[in-house]
């Protein structure tokens, strides 16, 4: 499937596929997935924020609070992050995701933390709860939508990209 750069509600390719995400990583962002659900949130892993920043996992809940979840797989993938604190200003509350033998004492406090692997999670610290400015949160929950709709449509039609740019020239 070609997907245009262009397209912010795109998928990313595959973390198996492009790499930029570790085995490690990938059984994270499942298990997050997973609890979240258990949460009553839906979800989309590798979202992407108006400033362009990427959020490994985007959770939405019924009443509409948006949760963004950071997936660290390794002392070594935490220490080289320094853009987690952008994220905070896109959601309601924030939460470092790792697995259970990652030593959670390097993680700052102010966050929330989960414990997951490929099967499931548990919420271990709760996060602060900092609510959006409703205008931001309007803009983010269509985004969210469009991504959503969007992933879906080039899954029920992968040449819906290749077609839809045809009438771009």
């Amino acid at each position: 499937m070609t997907v245009p750069t262009n397209n912010p509600f795109a998928p990313a390719n595959s973390p198996r596929e492009d790499r930029r995400q570790s085995d490690a990583a990938i059984d994270i962002s499942r298990g997050v997935v997973r609890l979240l659900r258990t949460h009553g949130l839906v979800t989309i892993p590798e979202f992407t924020l108006a400033c362009g920043r990427r959020a490994d996992v985007m959770g939405l809940s019924d009443k509409g609070a948006i949760w963004i979840i950071e997936i660290k797989s390794s002392k070594a993938d935490f220490r080289a992050d320094t853009k987690w604190p952008e994220y905070l200003e896109f959601c309601d509350r924030f939460f470092f995701a790792v697995a259970p033998d990652f030593p959670i004492e390097m993680l700052p406090e102010a966050t929330g933390l989960i414990l997951a692997d490929r099967y499931g999670g548990v919420i271990e610290r709760p996060s602060k709860e900092t609510p959006l400015p409703a205008a931001r949160r309007k803009a983010l929950t269509l985004r969210f939508a469009r991504a959503a709709a969007e992933r879906l449509a080039l899954l029920h039609d992968p040449d819906l990209t290749a077609r839809v740019d045809a009438f771009k020239a």
